[in-house]
C-alpha cells in the first residue's frame, strides 16, 4: 500500500519497480518481431496493442472511457503517381526521358507541370558567409535550374549540400523546377538515380525537383558549347560558372502523392479523488528499418530496434502503471500516455495537447521519459525544473536513491521530445533522459545494452516524485526566459542566429506555426506569440520549416529582419533583431 506523505519524510518513500518486468517489456518492444516500430507500420500498431493489453490487465481504464488507443492522422512519405514525364528540345532535337530509368522525382517535390527555359547554376549554392553564389549573374525566375550534387571543393559549404537546401535556394531565387545531376568528376561510377524515398525534406518543397543521369546533362551542355567536366573543375577552383542554356527547353510533369495513415497514441487512466491528474508519458515509435533520421545510412533496410530510444521509456511508463495500480487512491489521478510519431516531429504529443482526451487544464504536471535505459556513472539529466512553482523545493528535498545523481542544468522544459508539446500549453514538465550514446539511431541500439537495475532505480525515484505531485499543492506553470547572451560571445552554433520560436511540426497548409515563443528571445521582444503563422521572412515567402531554417541561417546576429505572420484573420508585420544562438 502506498505510503502517505504525512507519515514519512520525503527521502524515506520507496516504490517497488521490478527490473525483470521492466526488461521483459524492453525486450519485446525492441524485438525483431516489431521491426523497429516505425510510425505507420503494422509493427507499431502491434506495439500499441501490447501496451494497451498491459494497462487492461493492470485494471486501468481507457482515458476516454472507450478505447485505450487514440487515433490521429499522419502524413507518411509519398509514392510516385502515373503522370511523371520529362521531355526536352535541344538545338532543334527532341527527346523524352523515362521516369525511374532516366530521371526520378524526389519524394518532397511539388506535383504539377511546367515548361520553360533552363539555367545552369553550378552546385546551386548561395553562401552569404563566404560570398560564394552560383546564382550570381543569372536570373532563374520562372525557369528550371540544372545543378550538380554536393558542393564546390567538397566541404566549405556543408550547410548547403542537402537536397532540401538546394530546393529551398532554387525557390528563393524564383525557380520553377530543379534538375539535379551527379558530380561524377569527383564521384566516378556514382551516376545512379538513387531511390524515390532517399531524400528528406518538407512535405512539398514548392518547386518541381527531379534527378537525372549525368550523361543526358553532358549532351545538353555540349549543345551549348560547354564541357561539363571542365565546368565542374572550374567551379571547384572557386569560380562560379552559371549561364542561361539558350538552346534547351524542358517540359516536365511530376506526380507525387502523399500517403496519410491513421496511427495511435495509447492513453490509460488511474483516477484520483479529484478530476486533476499527473501525466506520465513516453514515445513508443522508432525508425523501423531506418529512415532519413538513421545515423547508420549504410545499414538502411536493417531493423533499428530502438531499445533505448524509446523502448526504455515506454517500458518505464508501463511499469509505473503497474505500480500505480497496486497503490491506494490519491488526491489526483495519473494519465499514462504513449505517443506515436515522435521521431517524425513530436506528432503524437502535439496532436494530443490539441485534442486532449481529458481537459488539459486539469493536468498539473507532465513527466516525460525518453532514453532512460543506459544510465552511465549513475547520472540522469532532468529538464524542466523551472517550469513548476513547487519543483525547486520538491526536487531539493527529494533526494535521489543511492548511486543516482540528477543533473538539473536545463530548467526551461523545451527540447526534442514530447514534454515540449506540454510546455507550449502551459503544463509544468519534468523530462528524464540518460544521455546520447554511440548506438543512438542505429541498428546497434539493442536490448542487451539496457541497464534494467539502474532504470528501475530511476523509476522508483519517479514513482515517489509522482506521489508528491498527486498530493501536494498544485505547481503553477512558470515560463523560463532564455538565458542572457554572454558579453563578447561568438557566433554561436546551430541553424544560424537565435530567433526564439518553437515550431509546431503539424504543419499548416502554408507557413510555420509557432507552438510557442520563448520569453526573452528576439521573437518575443518583437511581439510574436504562440499560434502565429510565419509566412514571410526578410522578403522571402516561407511555406514550411525548411524555408524558415534556410532563410534564418542566411543571416547573422545583429541583423534586423522584417517578418510577416498570420494571427487569427490578420496579417501582422514585426521587426526582429536577431541575436547570438546559445
Amino acid at each position: 500500500m502506498r505510503r502517505f506523505l504525512f507519515l514519512l519524510p520525503l527521502a524515506a518513500l520507496a516504490a517497488d519497480i521490478s527490473p525483470d518486468a521492466y526488461m521483459a517489456h524492453v525486450r519485446y518492444l525492441a524485438s525483431p518481431e516489431l521491426k523497429g516500430r516505425a510510425t505507420g507500420s503494422p509493427e507499431l500498431e502491434k506495439a500499441a496493442h501490447y501496451i494497451a493489453k498491459q494497462y487492461r490487465e493492470f485494471g486501468l481504464k481507457p482515458a476516454d472511457g472507450k478505447n485505450f488507443e487514440v487515433s490521429f492522422p499522419v502524413a507518411l512519405g509519398a509514392h510516385m503517381g502515373a503522370k511523371n514525364h520529362l521531355k526536352f528540345t535541344d538545338a532543334g532535337a527532341a527527346g523524352t526521358l523515362a521516369a525511374s530509368k532516366d530521371f526520378l522525382p524526389l519524394s518532397f517535390s511539388s506535383s504539377g507541370e511546367a515548361r520553360g527555359e533552363v539555367i545552369f547554376a553550378g552546385f546551386g549554392v548561395t553562401d552569404k558567409k563566404s560570398g560564394y553564389d552560383d546564382y550570381q549573374g543569372v536570373d532563374a525566375t520562372g525557369k528550371f535550374v540544372l545543378i550538380l550534387r554536393h558542393e564546390p571543393n567538397e566541404n566549405p559549404h556543408q550547410d548547403h549540400v542537402s537536397f532540401a537546401d538546394k530546393a529551398v535556394n532554387a525557390k528563393m531565387h524564383g525557380a520553377r523546377g530543379v534538375i539535379l545531376i551527379n558530380d561524377t568528376g569527383r564521384h566516378e561510377g556514382a551516376d545512379d538515380l538513387g531511390k524515390f524515398t532517399d531524400a528528406s525534406g518538407p512535405k512539398d518543397a514548392g518547386v518541381l525537383f527531379v534527378r537525372m543521369k549525368f550523361a543526358t546533362a553532358e549532351g545538353w551542355m555540349k549543345a551549348e558549347g560547354q564541357d561539363l567536366h571542365a565546368v565542374e573543375k572550374e567551379i571547384d577552383g572557386g569560380h562560379p560558372h552559371s549561364f542561361a542554356m539558350a538552346k534547351l527547353k524542358v517540359d516536365l510533369s511530376v506526380d507525387v502523392r502523399t500517403e496519410t495513415k491513421v496511427v495511435h497514441d495509447v492513453a490509460a487512466y488511474w483516477p484520483g479523488e479529484t478530476d486533476e491528474y499527473v501525466v506520465i508519458g513516453a514515445h513508443y515509435d522508432h525508425l523501423g528499418l531506418g529512415d532519413e533520421h538513421s545515423l547508420a545510412p549504410s545499414q538502411m533496410g536493417t531493423i533499428h530496434p530502438g531499445a533505448d530510444d524509446n523502448a526504455s521509456g515506454t517500458a518505464g511508463v508501463i511499469e509505473l502503471a503497474r505500480w500505480a495500480s497496486h497503490e491506494s487512491k490519491q488526491k489526483r489521478g495519473i494519465l499514462f500516455l504513449n505517443f506515436a510519431g515522435e521521431e517524425l516531429g513530436l506528432l503524437g504529443s502535439e496532436w494530443y495537447v490539441n485534442h486532449p482526451v481529458l481537459p488539459l487544464e486539469k493536468a498539473t504536471a507532465m513527466i516525460n521519459m525518453d532514453m532512460i535505459g543506459r544510465i552511465r556513472e549513475g547520472k540522469i539529466y532532468l529538464s524542466g525544473s523551472g517550469t513548476g512553482s513547487t519543483f525547486p523545493k520538491l526536487l531539493e528535498e527529494m533526494k535521489p536513491p543511492i548511486g543516482l545523481s540528477v543533473d538539473m542544468a536545463e530548467k526551461a522544459g523545451y527540447g526534442s521530445s514530447d514534454h515540449t508539446s506540454f510546455t507550449t500549453k502551459g503544463v509544468p514538465v519534468l523530462f528524464f533522459f540518460s544521455g546520447l550514446h554511440a548506438d543512438y539511431h542505429k541498428p546497434s541500439d539493442t536490448a542487451d545494452k539496457i541497464d534494467a537495475p539502474a532504470a528501475a532505480k530511476l523509476l522508483d525515484y519517479i514513482a515517489d516524485l509522482t506521489t508528491h505531485l498527486e498530493n501536494e499543492p498544485r505547481p503553477q506553470y512558470q515560463r523560463v526566459a532564455a538565458p542572457a547572451a554572454p558579453v563578447g560571445s561568438g557566433g554561436g552554433s546551430g541553424y544560424g542566429p537565435a530567433f526564439g520560436s518553437i515550431p509546431d511540426f503539424n504543419e499548416p497548409p502554408k507557413g510555420v506555426r509557432f507552438a510557442d515563443v520563448r520569453d526573452g528571445t528576439p521573437a518575443a521582444k518583437a511581439g510574436l506569440k504562440a499560434g502565429d503563422i510565419l509566412i514571410e521572412f526578410d522578403g522571402k515567402d516561407i511555406a514550411n520549416l525548411y524555408d524558415f531554417t534556410y532563410a534564418l541561417r542566411a543571416h547573422k546576429a545583429g541583423d534586423l529582419v522584417l517578418v510577416k505572420v498570420i494571427r487569427g484573420d490578420k496579417t501582422i508585420e514585426a521587426k526582429v533583431l536577431l541575436e547570438e544562438r546559445r
